[in-house]
């Protein structure tokens, strides 16, 4: 038997136990028996651990000894060590693409439950490998150089920390936030846990350091329109939208709201949940970056009507002399190039409306977590004052756990910061109105550093705590006490019997789910999404930021819920990572991507349509399909879809995928 190329194939299979993993349901000798006795094979051995060091002096040294020219490994999946294995296949001196892995982990040991029936269909993928791997030709990488500047979508505690990370280390950084401040959710908390330290000591000094930065471009009220390119040389295109305010001129005054036509606040803020109010010219909070008035054309009389006095203007005008107000400002479209980007859009909080049981929206007292946040905090729209909406203090407080977590109706995940940020808003609650305050939970999760701590004070300060999940919340009365009172029927699993608590004031814990737009965003992008909606990590523990999109990363809450220890701390290893990427100058390209045959094609642009990665273009000139090779993926797409028989793929061709399918017919 020869190989593809016409010369004799020397051939080493090497089968992993992978501890128990593979060995415990493979007889791994039998596998290496059979393997030894099949056409080419030289030299066939098995090793606990293949991956480690001595399994892949194993390979070297049975390369340079044995003149192997093909190289198979029989263990786990290619996700994991293929590129591990292609470098010791290349530093025993062969093209490391004359090498072959073959996953009998995930494929063979972990999804057959007969220890007999595994082994033979491990026999089947490993004489597949043998057949095919004769076929492989030595290719060769390509180099494309990387531009060195970085694309950090979001402006939330996660690309902050990374901006800053990457402009301290001297690359040009362009920051993109579709709100019209960064600071993200962090910037409406009042208090952070476990350490009670203010948030907006923390977060403020990042947030100016930011817009102080040389190297760093910030675009606020902006989102991106489109990506396009390969690893090393993106193109996005951002749309900046009209604040009609000429960003340069304002200095963030307020006169302009101070001399709005509307006298009082009129509009709820967003900032503040909507328990605030504002103008239709505002500044969303007093510590905003950048500090830039804006406009609501939604609200704004000029917009609306055109009558309006344009007080606001004038004032700017006569009185500062700025003349910042532009109502005849456009949207722009500003396109810049980059080598790598960040995603780190963040999250959304779950929707209480979505469990009418617990009365959020028909009853005023029911509040969210997010709401309580604006009410302590200082700069909020009651001034740190917890009062309700009729203007009293509540002397009793019911904190709901998992609202939209843990629950199948709804999200089955846990969203990690509700049982900590509840705990806080007990304390807090308690602290500036003296209430009594239950917190109603499935299970406490208090898991990070500090945690465990928190949680004995909140006991040890006179918080309740009943473990059960809430039935409903109702103002339905049965006795004198609950009188105008919220009613929070509840079964304590740890006494066993249904209580109903009366309280003044609910406070939903919901919590956090991916964003509305994570699907339009991944599509741009071409990422990939968990079923829930979570951008998708390349691996769950060895690239816990990097995405199947090679140059892309994720950081922060837009990959699955996490604290702010957690997103700081994957904010600067996605930092760390585009860092890597960019200071190489240039990266290496994949050769298994497809080629287009010249003389067969027929310029159909059937592949063009259908390339997922549109890595495909038409040369007019020669009326054939060009492929970029930066861009292709190798998804083969265009190979089994070209009519002309025109595209093929390396590492992919017919004789190899059929002599693969030739070798498990054969057992």
């Amino acid at each position: 038997m020869k190989q593809g190329n016409g010369t004799v194939p020397r051939i080493g299979v090497y089968v992993c136990h992978c501890g128990t993993n593979i060995a415990g349901n493979v007889d791994v000798k039998a596998v290496v028996d059979f393997a030894s006795k099949l056409p080419g094979v030289v030299v066939a051995r098995e090793y606990k651990y293949m991956c480690s060091d001595p399994g892949q002096s194993l390979i070297k040294n049975d390369i340079r000894e044995k003149n192997l020219n093909r190289v198979i490994v029989a263990s786990c999946s290619p996700h994991l060590h293929e590129h591990t294995f292609r470098h010791a296949t290349l530093e025993g001196g062969q093209n490391p693409y004359l090498f072959h892995m073959v996953n009998i982990r995930e494929q063979v040991s972990w999804v057959t439950e007969d220890k007999m029936s595994a082994t033979e269909k491990a026999k089947a993928l490993v004489e597949a490998a043998v057949y095919r791997v004769r076929y492989h030709e030595a290719l060769e990488t390509k180099e494309v150089p990387v531009n060195p500047d970085v694309l950090i979508i979001g402006g939330g505690i996660a690309g902050i920390t990374a901006a800053l990370t990457l402009a301290n280390a001297g690359k040009k950084v362009y920051l993109v936030e579709r709100d019209y401040s960064i600071g993200g959710h962090m910037a409406k908390f009042d208090k952070t846990f476990p350490t009670l330290d203010c948030a907006s000591c923390i977060l403020t000094p990042k947030m100016t350091a930011v817009k102080d930065h040389p190297n760093i471009h910030l675009f606020t009220y902006s989102e991106i329109l489109e990506i396009d390119g390969y690893v090393g040389n993106f193109t996005a295109r951002i749309l900046k939208k009209p604040r009609y305010v000429i960003e340069d001129r304002c200095i963030g005054c307020y006169v302009c709201v101070e001399h709005c036509v509307y006298k009082t606040p009129k509009f709820p803020s967003e900032f503040d949940e909507g328990l605030g109010l504002r103008k239709p010219v505002f500044i969303p909070f007093p510590q905003a970056v950048p500090l830039i008035a804006a406009i609501d054309p939604e609200t704004c009389i000029e917009f609306k009507s055109h009558r309006c006095k344009k007080t606001c203007q004038e004032a700017c005008r006569d009185l500062v002399g700025r003349d910042a107000i532009d109502f005849t400002q456009r949207e722009e479209v500003v396109e810049v190039q980059v080598g790598a980007i960040i995603v780190a859009t963040g999250f959304k909080t779950f929707d209480a409306r979505r469990i009418p049981e617990y009365g959020y929206g028909r009853y005023p007292n029911v509040y969210t977590s997010l709401e309580i946040e604006r009410l302590v905090n200082s700069s909020g729209p009651t001034g740190g004052e917890i009062v309700m909406r009729d203007g009293r203090k509540p002397r009793r407080v019911g904190i709901i756990h998992c609202v939209g977590s843990r629950d199948r109706n709804f999200n089955p995940w846990c969203s990690r910061v509700c049982c900590m940020y509840s705990l806080k808003l007990a304390h807090l609650v308690r602290e500036r109105t003296g209430a009594e305050v239950y917190n109603f939970y499935i299970d406490i999760r208090t898991p990070g550093k500090g945690y465990e701590e928190f949680y004995e004070k909140l006991m040890q300060e006179g918080v309740h705590f009943i473990r059960g999940k809430v039935a409903e919340v109702t103002d339905w009365t049965i006795t004198p006490e609950e009188t105008g009172k919220l009613v929070i029927r509840v079964e304590d699993s740890l006494v066993g019997v249904v209580r109903r608590i009366p309280v003044d004031m609910v406070i939903l814990s919901v919590g956090l789910e991916p964003r509305d737009d994570a699907e339009e965003v991944r599509r741009q992008l071409n990422i990939s999404c968990s079923s829930e909606g979570w951008f998708l990590e390349r691996h769950p523990k060895l690239a816990p930021v990097s995405t199947f999109t090679d140059g892309i990363f994720i950081a922060g809450a837009c990959q699955g819920p996490k604290d702010i220890p957690d997103t700081v701390a994957q904010a600067g290893a996605a930092a760390a990572e585009a860092l890597a990427l960019i200071d190489r100058g240039s990266v290496e390209l994949e050769p298994n991507i497809a080629v287009i045959d010249e003389q067969k094609c027929s310029g159909c642009h059937v592949c063009i349509a259908l390339c997922p990665y549109s890595a495909i273009a038409f040369n007019e000139e020669k009326n054939v399909a060009v492929i970029n090779e930066a861009l292709c993926k190798g998804c083969g797409v265009c190979v089994g879809t070209c009519p002309s028989k025109a595209i093929t793929q390396q590492l992919f061709t017919d004789e190899e995928l059929l002599a693969e399918i030739e070798g498990v017919l054969l057992v």
